[in-house]
């Protein structure tokens, strides 16, 4: 089934009280393998990812046929941008959308049609949609424009190029791309793989990555990201990665 609500949280036990393991954003669809008690225990379809949701997060929603490719999209209440906003739609959200304009019509509202791509739409530039979640607060699990963890930026961010990305940073260091020699020079979309944790290359020297240690989704040199991490650990960088575009 589809998840019908905008971000649906995925827990480690069937209460909202349990950790976050990950999230699945409208228009997603999840396995259902058991239901019992207001929730329903499977694995979002696009990465096999496991845990429970809240049952009434599912339905039988209209078939999407755009994303949002903002980190926020405005809803309006009417096709005008002079309209009052009356909710968003984070990046990731898959709609079901209708031309009215400069405006898709979409349940409940009106969204510019600059924010939205057409399902299966291939931007060339994942780097490019993770910029846009700079200042992003920081959250683990987190996978959406309201918040997201540093593996989760990778894996939406790669989803726009139609790379499918594994949801955990050590599932994606040996998943993802091909590992560079020792003295290959980084250029963007690199990535680059520590201790929990994973960043993209935004150009040769800076490093996008969403972090708790600044609570959001940053770009930094990559220098003061491996100078701080090493302060903990031996090895504070155990790959770097290049993804073919």
């Amino acid at each position: 089934m589809r998840t019908i609500s905008g971000v649906t949280d995925l827990r480690e036990a069937p209460s909202r009280q349990a950790r976050l393991g990950s999230q699945l954003l409208r228009g997603e669809v999840f396995a259902e393998l058991e239901s019992e008690g207001g929730w329903s225990w499977g694995y979002g379809v696009h990465d096999h990812y496991v845990g429970y949701i809240e049952t009434e997060a599912l339905g039988d929603d209209s078939e999407p046929t755009h994303v949002v490719a903002v980190c926020l999209a405005p809803v309006y209440a009417q096709p005008d941008e002079h309209a009052a906003s009356i909710g968003e739609r984070s990046i990731g959200e898959r709609v079901a959308a209708r031309p009215s304009e400069a405006f898709m019509a979409v349940e409940g509202g009106y969204v510019r049609a600059a924010d939205l791509l057409p399902i299966g739409e291939r931007v060339a530039d994942p780097v490019a949609i993770a910029e846009r979640l700079v200042g992003t607060p920081y959250l683990w699990g987190g996978r959406s424009g309201f918040g997201i963890d540093c593996s989760g930026l990778v894996q939406l961010a790669h989803a726009f190029a139609g790379i499918a990305a594994p949801r955990d940073s050590d599932q994606q260091q040996q998943a993802l791309g091909a590992l560079l020699a020792e003295d290959e020079p980084h250029r963007r979309g690199d990535l680059v793989f520590f201790p929990n944790h994973v960043g993209m290359m935004r150009d040769a020297d800076s490093l996008l990555h969403a972090t708790h240690h600044h609570g959001a989704t940053v770009a930094e040199p990559l220098a003061d990201v491996i100078a701080r991490i090493g302060r903990d650990h031996v090895q504070p960088v155990l790959a770097r990665r290049r993804v073919a575009p």
